[in-house]
């Protein structure tokens, strides 16, 4: 999961629920202070949240873009119900694109953005739109993403999880996630108490459900990259990573971007969450792409 760098949201910026034909989702919404070049729209991936993007909203806000960071359904604030259709990455597709045409009111051009697992669920929302007539967005960033399933090693992790979910609530998964950090070697850095609150409180916040159905769809998700270059052509598209990557390889990601003819940025001494690691050279890259 990313770790945000703190909490406090910055005065551009506020939480809210925006109202969408499939139901309220948890945001946190920043407004630049002049004139507005575009709006954004931000996903997060697996067990993350809207918080995952708060470095960002400063930044961009400042470079005069409306951002909406929102939880998918079944993450932290935003909730869900306890039935696998609701989590399928169809399903969150659909969400994203009610979503869209929420935030789309103003008539200011909309970038889309998808963070890891965000980022194949931003796929198949892209996907379902251009089945259906001319794309919404005015780019689309892949953040931390890859073509298909995610590497092996976190595979075999993200299985464990998998199997844990089947007879351990979120609060036993938890302690033995702790305890294997501290038998690792390599416990997790120091943070701050009210982030590490935050982060136990997030975690015990998802739906169960969701988790096993997102984390079963990491280890097997298909290679979608030729449909979707197909159905974005004449769309900017980015491919934005850290210089490491545990989730997809650095250089499976930039053969994605290649595929599908998209700008390529990486983010020096960033690892999988360049959004949360290194806000400031994230905001600039995106700036600078949707300028």
């Amino acid at each position: 999961m990313s770790t945000p760098p703190f909490l406090t949201l910055p005065t551009c910026a506020r939480a809210e629920r925006v109202v969408t034909g499939r139901g309220e989702f948890a945001a946190l919404r920043a407004e630049p202070a002049g004139p507005v070049r575009g709006s954004a729209l931000l996903v997060p991936g697996f067990t993350g949240s809207k918080e995952d993007f708060i470095a960002l909203l400063e930044p961009l806000a400042s470079a005069g873009y409306r951002v909406t960071a929102a939880d998918q359904r079944g993450q932290y604030e935003t909730g869900g119900p306890d039935d696998p259709a609701a989590y399928g990455v169809g399903a969150l597709g659909a969400d994203v694109r009610a979503l869209t045409e929420a935030l789309a009111v103003d008539g200011a051009p909309l970038h889309l953005l998808g963070h890891s697992f965000g980022g194949q669920v931003v796929r198949e929302a892209v996907l379902a739109a251009a089945a259906e007539g001319p794309l919404p967005w005015r780019s689309l960033t892949l953040m931390s993403t890859g073509p298909g399933a995610i590497d092996p090693a976190e595979a075999a992790r993200t299985k464990l999880l998998l199997d844990a979910l089947q007879g351990m609530d979120l609060e036993q998964i938890w302690q033995v996630m702790r305890q294997l950090e501290a038998e690792s070697g390599q416990p997790r850095p120091s943070l701050e108490p009210a982030v590490a609150e935050f982060l136990h409180r997030r975690w015990l916040a998802n739906v169960p459900r969701s988790l096993s159905v997102t984390g079963g769809h990491l280890v097997a998700a298909p290679d979608r990259v030729a449909e979707l270059a197909a159905a974005t052509a004449g769309l900017p598209l980015l491919v934005l990573s850290g210089v490491q990557d545990y989730a997809w390889p650095v250089p499976e990601q930039t053969a994605m971007a290649e595929r599908l003819g998209a700008r390529r940025v990486v983010v020096a001494d960033a690892g999988h969450s360049p959004n949360a690691e290194r806000p400031a050279a994230t905001a600039e890259a995106l700036t600078a792409f949707w300028g």
